[in-house]
């Protein structure tokens, strides 16, 4: 394992010049470089899932190889953003977008003459400095006036998307380390450099949507654990990446762009969606998880060995870590097992995850994933290391495949 690399071209840094790939900078974001290297070998009239959507890396890499996908999430944000992000868009509305972005631009300044509304965001001026967030303010009420709130218009959500953008760049948002921070200091913005920059990044996301895309995906409302949303689709190939079990919240850089697009209007809907995700638990859900029983399933033994350590472990947490950990296995595997209705004979599946480690006890999430597959059916199970994670010398990203034959 030491001789494994940090591969920079499997992580989302890899993804930032890639067109539509790069339109939002979210880090937990897999590369693109391994999802089109597994799209390469599945067969040209398959089908293909991916049930934890995430920044829909999945279903655009198979639109732009001509092959039709779905794909789930249980975030509004996401599906919104997904649909859009690998929407077909025709060259002479793109154009009149952009005259209509001109008008959003110039009429920027009546908005500035009068109070406009700002998202609730925690600590807001650690984001933004006093002189920019008003700018941004006012011009979201400026994208609002001509195109509304978001919605399901491919057209208009560009528009938002590029104002998604336009917010993040201004903000004192770190992306250097493997999660967002925050820079020292905030940047203050005028009003003429907002529009220049707002207009830049129009520039580059209508060019990039201007790239044909030739196959179809899907995205749609959903809890992967019941996967209720697929009706009675079924698939060849499922390619995704969970969320890793490492107690970070699911939608934690998220959620600028959902507060300020609405799809987050208070902190306790944050926690709702924490806790409704895999194995998800911050803020509210922390409590949540700490009543939280799992039904009478027969989970891997090496599950409940490690929860086991992580339980005797000297910390104050330890008992609310242990049963986060078991949730979280518990959750991926009522995911396993749902699946198994939505899989063709030879279906194959690829699930790129990391390892934990919980107060020194090593949390071998690959090797508990390929237990929960082998007891429920699954055939051909392994892993591969994918990529050394960081300076960790025990932290690994893995794939791990298996096929369905039943």
């Amino acid at each position: 394992m030491l001789s494994v690399k940090q591969r920079s071209d499997y992580t989302f840094r890899f993804n930032k010049e890639m067109g539509r790939h790069g339109w939002l900078r979210l880090t937990p974001a897999y590369s693109v470089k391994l999802v089109q290297e597994l799209v390469e070998e599945t067969p040209r009239r398959a089908r293909i899932l991916e049930p934890f959507s995430g920044t829909a890396t999945t279903g655009l890499c198979a639109s732009e190889s001509g092959m039709a996908s779905d794909s789930l999430d249980i975030n509004p944000f996401l599906v919104w953003f997904g649909n859009a992000k690998c929407a077909q868009f025709e060259e002479n509305e793109i154009e009149a977008l952009e005259a209509r972005i001109d008008r959003v631009i110039n009429n920027l300044p009546q908005f500035l003459e009068i109070e406009n509304w700002a998202p609730k965001i925690h600590n807001i001026e650690r984001w933004w400095c006093g002189h920019t967030l008003p700018l941004l303010c006012a011009l979201r009420s400026s994208i609002v006036d001509e195109f509304g709130e978001p919605s399901e218009n491919k057209y208009s959500s560009l528009a938002w998307i590029s104002f998604c953008r336009l917010m993040i760049e201004t903000s004192s948002a770190d992306f250097n380390h493997v999660s967002m921070s925050f820079k020292d200091k905030v940047t203050r913005y005028e009003i003429n450099q907002i529009k220049l920059l707002f207009k830049d990044i129009v520039e580059a996301i209508t060019f990039s949507a201007k790239s044909n895309l030739t196959g179809k995906a899907g995205f749609f409302l959903g809890d992967s654990r019941t996967l209720d949303a697929l009706g009675d689709n079924t698939y060849d190939h499922v390619i995704t990446s969970p969320p890793y079990p490492n107690r970070m919240s699911y939608i934690r850089e998220l959620r600028p762009y959902m507060y300020w697009t609405k799809f987050l209007n208070e902190k306790q809907e944050a926690g709702e969606l924490d806790w409704r995700a895999i194995g998800g638990t911050w803020g509210t859900a922390t409590s949540k998880l700490k009543d939280w029983a799992p039904d009478n399933v027969n989970l891997p033994e090496s599950l409940l060995a490690v929860c086991e350590k992580i339980l005797n472990a000297e910390n104050k947490n330890a008992e609310l870590m242990a049963r986060y950990v078991h949730k979280y296995f518990y959750d991926m595997h009522s995911h396993f097992s749902s699946l198994r209705n939505h899989l063709n004979h030879g279906a194959k599946i690829d699930y790129i995850v990391g390892n934990s480690s919980f107060y020194g006890n090593l949390v071998d999430s690959e090797q508990i994933f390929e237990s929960s597959l082998h007891s429920l059916g699954y055939k051909n199970v392994s892993s591969r290391i994918v990529r050394k994670r960081n300076s960790k010398k025990e932290l690994y990203e893995f794939c791990v495949s298996a096929t369905w034959n039943g």
